[in-house]
């Protein structure tokens, strides 16, 4: 064990945050170099729901000692620092909260993973957990033991909705909230890095940055890089146990936000199929596609409003409107800061 008092450490905190556009906010008194886990959470104005974060990490029923990197993303307000700043200070986490000053969502993951592997060199595995969610007890447990067990590059698990009004029950089924899989087991992909472990092997393999800034502030920066690592030949494995829950507030929950979720979606899938296209005709082919699927959307969308509500059967027609949108040139940007509600 390699303990480090972070106040006279100074050079090797600066060594691992050498980008100009990051700066320490707060650090541990004493950080464990030789951890094996590091527990990475971008932040942006949730500091609220940051403080339910960090305690559910607290709270983790597991023998292993890891540590955390919190990224505060808005230079300006820097409402998440006093809130990593308090859980660092009085020992119950150990690690540090830095202020990316480049605003976006691939930005932060960036800037987490980054300092993550540069400030723990013994570092092996890394998780995700975003500002809005809260991990089960035995999360961190249950993510690493089946890294262990299966050599999987990457291990996913589910995210669950916890919505503020529970007047509406059947959201939960919607695909915008519904997890990829219902089964634990080696799994083709995975789509998002809110519950994810990647392993060191996995970024050196694919280079730095490793999630690709085009997608900053569209989103699917963490798609796309799964996307990459599946073409490398890695391995991915789920487990359904490894939960974690996210807080979704009403306003993510009216019908005008779950259209526009659609329609992200549709851009992301229409980007990173586009980004993987190898030359010309393979891009036009890509278009072709994206024009085919509006019709056969609605086609699908006729047949589930026999069995499911209506903004259910909407989704893949917003999902095929948003690809169609991003091949002509227009897509959204919900993580550029003045477009963001929480």
């Amino acid at each position: 064990m390699t303990l480090i008092p972070t106040d006279l450490s100074a050079s090797r905190l600066s060594d691992a945050v050498r980008d100009p556009n990051r700066e320490i906010a707060a650090s541990s008194r004493v950080i464990d170099l030789s951890v094996g886990i590091v527990v990475c959470i971008p932040c942006f104005r949730r500091p609220q729901h940051l403080r339910l974060t960090l305690e559910s990490l607290a709270s983790q029923r597991t023998p292993r000692s890891f540590a955390v990197v919190m990224v505060e993303n808005d230079a300006a307000r820097r409402e998440s620092a006093p809130v990593a700043a308090e859980y660092l200070a009085d020992g119950r986490l150990q690690g540090i909260c830095l202020v990316e000053q480049r605003q976006g969502n691939c930005q932060a993951i960036n800037a987490a993973f980054e300092t993550a592997q540069a400030l723990f060199p013994a570092a092996t595995r890394f998780l995700m957990i975003d500002d809005d969610e809260i991990a089960s007890p035995d999360w961190l447990e249950l993510m690493v033991r089946t890294a262990e067990a299966t050599g999987a590059d990457v291990v996913g698990g589910p995210v669950l909705p916890d919505f503020d009004d529970d007047s509406q029950p059947w959201l939960s089924r919607h695909p915008a909230f519904r997890p990829a899989y219902d089964y634990s087991g080696a799994v083709p992909l995975i789509y998002g890095c809110g519950n994810c472990l990647i392993t060191r092997a996995a970024f050196d393999r694919l280079g730095s940055p490793a999630f690709d800034l085009r997608f900053n502030f569209l989103g699917g920066g963490d798609c796309d890089f799964f996307v990459r690592c599946r073409d490398a030949g890695m391995t991915f494995h789920w487990t359904t146990e490894a939960v974690i829950t996210e807080t979704v507030p009403q306003s993510r929950t009216s019908l005008g936000w779950i259209a526009k979720r659609g329609l992200r979606i549709g851009a992301i899938n229409y980007r990173v199929q586009h980004k993987a296209a190898q030359g010309a005709a393979a891009r036009v082919r890509v278009f072709a596609q994206m024009l085919g699927r509006l019709p056969l959307s609605l086609l699908r969308a006729a047949r589930l409003l026999a069995t499911s509500k209506a903004v259910v059967a909407m989704h893949p027609v917003m999902v095929a409107l948003g690809s169609l949108l991003a091949a002509l040139g227009i897509e959204p940007k919900p993580y550029e800061a003045s477009k963001i509600v929480s």
